[in-house]
């Protein structure tokens, strides 16, 4: 597969620079299958759209304020983003701006302890440990309490407009803080819809994948088989998944919840880390139905919805788009039936 087949031309305007109010208030493009027009209505009306037996699947990770805007002992300016933990105590892997200046054994400092021709009035909040191959940092961040005093919720670059809730970067049911992006899909749920499909005899299940900057990255190869997944990590309760292979279908809200749960299906093990990369001719072991958002061009997010319903989903995005609905982490969502039936048994 060529990269170049999941392009497709997505203009300023059509990116979503706020949430939508109230959150459940957002557009839902409903497929209904190949050859037949979609329906056009809002993520309100989820619970009308699945039946009675199906089992909702939220990603409950919650955002961290992983962006610090720190300064060099001479005063410069830096931004650290905090990516994922490296496993050791107070240490991470970090995208670090300007790059080029930092390097390995640079102390960085809270800008307001900083005064050019003096000494710092305070020590290092963090400090650099080892430069990636890729251009990443290893940082050890000595101020335990400092993401909370100083740290900013990460929002994708291409939303420019400020945020002035951050509440509305996180879902209702984000639980503990482990990821630097917003499972978006789930940021359309209010806790009056979860009750409504509850109300209607529909499930609803949480399970947790950390989500990293690599699931917004565009697939830099020409071919998509040379693209290096990231890796994430995952985890899922043994209570859920035995309610996963009982339920009439399972209805995944976002690409992380799908990557959740095909990982287990594929490994058989309840958490871990994946790096599982869904493209064309994909094996499907559990997901019937997927709620999502629309996916930026040339993204891994892309090819998984292009495994999931086959190539129609370019139709379904030129039909979103000459209908005005908003594109990405704010924009409106779909909802996906997959192309082929899963196995029965599949997700036991």
């Amino acid at each position: 597969m060529r990269t170049e087949e999941f392009d497709y031309d997505l203009p300023d305007h059509a990116i979503a620079q706020h949430p939508a109010s109230p959150r459940d208030s957002a557009r839902l493009l409903v497929d209904r299958g190949p050859g037949v027009d979609p329906d056009h209505r809002r993520v309100a009306d989820l619970a009308e759209l699945l039946e009675p037996g199906d089992l909702v699947v939220v990603n409950d990770t919650r955002v961290l304020p992983a962006r610090l805007h720190l300064a060099k002992a001479t005063g410069g300016a830096v931004e650290v983003l905090l990516l994922e933990p490296t496993g050791r105590p107070r240490q991470w892997r970090a995208l670090v701006r300007p790059g080029r200046r930092v390097r390995t054994g640079a102390e960085l400092f809270v800008p307001s302890d900083v005064e050019p021709g003096r000494e710092p009035a305070a020590a290092p909040v963090v400090v650099v440990d080892d430069v990636l191959d890729d251009g990443r940092r290893v940082v050890t961040v000595t101020d335990d309490g400092l993401l909370d005093r100083l740290g900013e919720i990460p929002l994708p670059p291409y939303i420019t407009a400020p945020l002035e809730d951050p509440d509305r970067y996180q879902t209702v049911f984000a639980r503990e803080p482990g990821s630097v992006a917003a499972p978006t899909a789930g940021l359309h749920f209010t806790d009056e819809l979860l009750a409504r499909l509850e109300a209607s005899g529909i499930g609803v299940a949480r399970v947790e994948l950390r989500v990293g900057l690599g699931t917004f990255r565009p697939i830099a190869t020409d071919d998509v088989a040379d693209h290096l997944m990231h890796t994430e990590s995952y985890r899922v309760d043994p209570e859920t998944w035995e309610r996963i292979g009982s339920a009439r279908r399972v209805v995944a809200i976002g690409t992380t919840v799908v990557r959740t749960l095909e990982s287990v299906a594929a490994t058989g093990r309840l958490e871990g880390d994946t790096s599982l990369f869904i493209t064309r001719g994909y094996d499907w072991r559990v997901v019937d139905v997927l709620l999502t958002n629309f996916h930026v061009p040339r993204s891994s997010l892309l090819v998984l919805v292009d495994a999931f319903v086959g190539s129609r989903w370019r139709d379904l995005y030129t039909t979103a788009l000459a209908e005005g609905y908003a594109m990405l982490s704010f924009g409106d969502a779909m909802l996906l039936t997959r192309a082929t039936a899963r196995p029965a048994g599949a997700g036991e």
